[in-house]
């Protein structure tokens, strides 16, 4: 009996779906190939391709055959679901510190095998004093910090599970089953906070509260940076109470993307635990200085990717609230010493460039203005007004626009298309007093407009604390 084109049988009874004739399987290939096809001809790699801060390569997709095999992780954390909120440390003064590592600098892969390492040295002296394994094991808990990578920090609280794990089980507990349990403290970062803009730190501590949920801490600290404490804990509540993210024991367990990712950086941490084993354990490691090494060169990456703004603060090295003159009063995470290890705040130079501009105001009466001078085509003018905007808003300038050269501007910068820029430099500089850049990087005119009086450029190559001090340092803003 032929069906109804609705999908019922002259019966009434409804036929079934068919959805695997209707959308048959697709190669892994194929879905590349259309990948490529969309790119025409652009490179697939550079386009598509993501590398981590640790050199781990993201790919734009995932599928089940990228899946490792690998343990679960909701029997190592002994099948219990959420995660305890508190409101300030609850950590033993004992507890091995990888969130010290992450606000100093450390990738994630050096913070999960710095923080293992030291684990196995607290295990093999346990063992060599004849202490049970799976006693020492149980003594031995973890901090980690989790910053704004979301995914990246959900993968590195699993890989952490998972390298304890295999670390534990190496000295052949009594009870395999719950030695390897790690004891797992979570709270936010502090190295990728501000003092302006305390709002969009609340923002960031409610993605990195989210990672450490899904990723699966024991307990979480939400530190507030500028706002009420009371967002603080209420980020939990809402995570647990109204997204109930407490209610499964491993809510990532499956995803292509995230299982893929815990599976590279646990490789990854595991490498350089080994290299840190060769060289002696964690102690003499780091009394040989191969940890101050490797932080030292992860440190000066994630600086110069902020100074460059390759890597963006939100309200720090982009997007800045141009209202705001002055740090938020706090509250902030005390200042805590950790032995040998230099505390990161990549804010902090972009904050020294407010503070002169804002010292320079109290002392002069007046902030220096940069008015951006538009003219020409519409859709250039307007994107390089955007970008410088946020550039010199970034050091505290006061920003002015429009088409027009302003009479006490302290800095001119042209807005406009390559095309146009060296008429307009010819007809601005002369008309006023102030300096005159242009926003962009025309390299076939750099000599022309040079010789038309343009005293600098400004463009997405431009490191921005090098820039910006330079203009402080020209418009006379004491240091």
């Amino acid at each position: 009996m032929p069906d109804a084109p609705n999908g019922q049988s002259s019966s009434g009874a409804v036929a079934p779906l068919r959805l695997r004739e209707a959308f048959p399987p697709v190669a892994t290939s194929e879905w590349d190939a259309l990948a490529r096809a969309d790119l025409k001809g652009q490179d697939y790699e550079k386009r598509l391709l993501w590398r981590t801060d640790d050199g781990l390569t993201v790919k734009p997709f995932y599928r089940s055959d990228d899946l490792a095999p690998q343990e679960s992780l909701a029997s190592l954390r002994g099948d219990t679901a959420g995660w305890e909120a508190v409101e300030s440390p609850t950590w033993p003064s004992t507890a091995i510190r990888a969130d010290l590592l992450h606000d100093a600098g450390a990738t994630a892969v050096q913070e999960v095998a710095w923080a293992i390492a030291e684990g196995v040295d607290r295990l093999a002296a346990a063992a060599a004093a004849g202490t049970r394994v799976d006693d020492a094991a149980a003594g031995v808990e973890f901090v980690f910090a989790v910053g704004s990578t979301y995914f990246i920090e959900i993968a590195k609280l699993r890989a952490a599970r998972l390298l304890w794990a295999t670390a534990v089980e190496a000295f052949a507990p009594a009870d395999p089953a719950r030695a390897p349990t790690m004891r797992l403290h979570v709270r936010t970062a502090r190295a990728n906070k501000g003092t302006y803009d305390p709002y969009s730190n609340l923002l960031r501590v409610t993605t990195e509260a989210m990672s450490a949920a899904i990723g699966g801490a024991d307990t979480l600290l939400v530190e507030p940076h500028g706002f009420d404490p009371h967002l603080a804990i209420n980020v939990q509540r809402i995570l647990a109470e109204e997204a109930h993210l407490d209610a499964v024991v491993d809510p990532a367990a499956g995803s292509y993307f995230v299982e893929s990712l815990t599976d590279a950086l646990a490789r990854e941490a595991w490498a350089v635990f080994q290299q840190i084993e060769a060289a002696g354990g964690h102690a003499a490691a780091v009394a040989a200085g191969l940890r101050d090494t490797h932080l030292h060169a992860s440190r000066a990456a994630r600086e110069k990717a902020v100074s460059s703004r390759r890597r963006t603060l939100v309200g720090i090295n982009n997007y800045p609230d141009l209202t705001e003159h002055a740090p938020a009063a706090g509250p902030y995470p005390p200042a805590e010493a950790a032995a040998g290890l230099p505390f990161l705040r990549l804010a902090a130079p972009f904050e020294a460039m407010r503070a002169r501009t804002e010292r320079h105001a109290a002392a002069t009466g007046r902030t220096p203005v940069v008015h951006l001078l538009t003219r020409g085509d519409v859709k250039m003018r307007m994107a390089r007004a955007n970008f410088c905007q946020n550039f010199f808003g970034c050091a505290g300038f006061a920003i002015a626009q429009g088409p027009d050269v302003p009479p006490d501007a302290d800095l001119v910068v042209l807005c406009s298309a390559d095309a146009e820029y060296l008429a307009l430099a010819q007809a601005v500089v002369p008309a006023t007093s102030a300096p005159v850049i242009v926003a962009g990087n025309p390299k076939d005119r750099i000599d022309a407009l040079t010789a038309a009086g343009v005293q600098g450029f400004v463009h997405v190559q431009s490191d921005a604390v090098q820039t910006l001090t330079q203009w402080q340092d020209r418009l006379g803003m004491p240091r």
